[in-house]
Formats: C-alpha cells, structure tokens, sequence
C-alpha cells in the first residue's frame, strides 16, 4: 500500500568529517532508495542539510561559520551546488525532483501555512520528491527551526506522513553515547516519550564539526512526529537503503510509536508549529475547567502573565507550579491581559474602557499538552 514518507539526513552523514566534502557514496545510495520508493508508488520528501557544509567546502574554509551573516551567505553558496548535485543523480534516474526553501514564518501565519501545504500535495500528486532545507539565507534567530530535525518533524506532520526516517551518524538511539560510554545500551523500541526518562536517556551533540543537531534534537521531533501520528525512525545515514528493510519489518535503528492522529489541523499548528510568546499561569479551577470539561480560559482564572504579546500570539497555560497543561491563540495583548487578570469577564468593558471578546483563550483555539 502506497504511503507518504519522509526522510531527513543530516550534514554528519552527507559529508566527510575530515574535510567537508560530499560523501557522494552515500548520497548516491540515498537518491537510488529514494527514486526506488518513489517508483514503488509511495510519495517521499526529502528533508537534506548540507548547504553551509558544502559552502564552507566550496569556499575552502575549515570551520563552520558562527557569524550569522556569513553562514548565511555560505549557505547562498552552498545550496546551488548541493542541488545541482541531486538533480544530476535523480535526472539520471528520469526522476523529477522540486527545491523547496522554508523558514518558519512561512508555517507560523494560518494562510501561508496552507498554501505550503497546498503546494506539497500537488509536488507530490505530480509525482516529484520535493527536497527540502531551511532558507537559511534569510531566516532570522527568532523565525529558525533551530535545526532540520525540528523542520523534517513538521512537515512530516504538515504532509500528514506515515513515517519519518532521522538519518544520522549513530544507527539508533543508546541510553548513553555509545562513542563515549561502553555501557549505552541499544533501544530498538520508544512506545511513548516518558519511557525514556524511565531509561534515564542521555543526549549529546553532533559528532562531526559540521552538524548543528544532536541526539537531543532527534527526540524532539520524534515528539512532534509522533503527536501528529507519524512514525519515526533513527537509523544509521551511511546506509539509506536501510530504509527499504525497515519499511519490510526488519528492526534496524530505533522506532518512535505514533500517537492517533489529531483529528483538527488547526489545533496541530497551534500545538507543534507556533512558538509561544508568553506564559499564562492558571489557578486550579481554571486548569480544571480547559483541561477536563473542554471549557475557554477567562481572565478570572489567569494568576499570572509572562511574557510580552499581541492578540492573536501563541501562549503556554500553566498551572501554579509552571507545568504547561495547554496551549493557545490568546484574544487579549500581554498589556491588556494584565489589567483585566483575576477579573470576571462582565468587567472587562469597564476596565478597558472598550469591549473585549469574553474568552481570553478560546476553545476552538486551545490545545491540551
């Protein structure tokens, strides 16, 4: 049965750790698997770093830049190559393969998030393997995914994937770092992400100096991933066709479990893709009223507000001690919000002197975590 899949592999894996360069083997391997699963009927995005690693290479420098605008403008020059890299290899395969460059102000307004939705399904009706990276050249800090496992885990969910595969440079996820600790031991299998608290789960950075993600980014968007409903495997990125195996039922790499696919798309966006500008802290009965019977959050139940916003801004709800208990598209700016806090609603038009929505946090905009 036909199915959507995304892939995502890291800088570790395209490019030597020595120099840089592009490990052409293993991008080689990835676009003949890829092309195969394509041509098996299923619609596959590709999700590729590279663009700075292959700049800097291009460039001749031997350090990753940290100066913002020059990783910009490495990234400028590393794309081109790495793209006319893969569309010769897919053009050898009668492959049609589209250059898609996202940041994440094209999936934080509700409109441009559709029409990049809207352009993703008719890449892949067309039968083309969109290849996907971060506009690095223009993103700013604020409106960045941080790194592309962040961006392959959202437009997983935005494709509405059956699998997420996270290439990288370790074959799956160890209790520890396995280069550093000979006791990590292997786990094959996630069924929810409390269980690896429950394995006390160590993190680490990028092994290469060419990176920027790590293991700790990887379990982060198998979060995201898995909330959507999709399926998540890290697996060894020196062997794409790893992937086909997996895809058979052989158990290679680690399995993140898949939580039911939300229902609401709109509540997906504001749960996985906007970043919280604020916190509002809730008193017991308000964390009751949104979190067990479905009710909007009024300004009586707000204790506390963090944060600077605007209406319409995203905005964590948290119970007394902190822990956030939902998430939410908030009716009232951060100033107007402090002085209506604690109030009921009916004096609100007094307070503000104009008449304001009832909810601070509707319903229909409200997400439980």
């Amino acid at each position: 049965m036909p199915q959507t899949i995304v892939i995502k592999i890291g800088t570790s894996s395209l490019t030597q750790p020595e120099t840089g360069h592009l490990a052409l083997s293993t991008i080689a391997s990835l676009v003949e698997t890829v092309a195969s699963l394509r041509h098996q009927g299923h619609r596959v995005v590709l999700v590729s770093s590279g663009a700075v690693g292959v700049g800097c290479a291009r460039l001749g420098l031997t350090d990753r830049p940290r100066n913002i605008a020059l990783k910009q403008a490495v990234a400028a020059v590393g794309q081109g190559r790495l793209m006319r890299v893969y569309d010769d290899l897919f053009t050898t395969l009668q492959q049609a393969i589209a250059q898609v460059l996202l940041t994440r102000s094209d999936l934080v307004q509700r409109h441009s998030y559709v029409n990049v939705y809207n352009t993703f399904q008719q890449l892949l009706k067309l039968g083309v393997i969109p290849i996907v990276n971060e506009n690095d050249t223009v993103a700013i800090d604020e409106l960045k995914f941080g790194d592309n496992d962040n961006l392959s885990a959202l437009v997983a969910s935005l494709v509405e994937a059956d699998w997420l595969f996270l290439l990288t440079d370790v074959d799956r996820l160890y209790s520890a770092d396995p280069r550093s600790n000979p006791n990590a031991k292997p786990i094959s299998l996630v069924e929810n992400m409390e269980q690896l608290a429950t394995l006390q789960v160590q993190t680490g950075n990028s092994k290469s100096g060419w990176g920027t993600g790590g293991m700790v980014t990887k379990i982060e968007a198998a979060r995201i991933a898995t909330a959507s409903g999709v399926r998540t495997v890290i697996t060894q990125g020196r062997f794409p066709r790893n992937i086909e195996k997996i895809l058979k039922g052989e158990v290679i790499g680690t399995q993140f479990e898949p939580q039911p696919r939300p229902v609401n798309s709109r509540k997906h966006w504001i749960a996985n893709v906007l970043l919280p500008a604020g916190k509002l802290y809730l008193d017991a009965g308000a964390v009751k009223a949104i979190s067990q019977a479905g009710k909007s959050l009024l300004a009586a139940g707000i204790t506390q507000i963090e944060g600077e916003f605007q209406s319409d801004d995203a905005v964590q709800l948290c119970d007394a001690q902190g822990k956030e208990v939902a998430r939410g598209l908030v009716n009232y700016s951060s100033f107007e919000l402090r002085q209506i806090q604690g109030y009921h609603s009916e004096k609100i038009a007094h307070i503000l002197g104009y008449a304001g929505a009832e909810t601070v946090v509707h319903r229909d905009n409200l997400v439980i975590t």
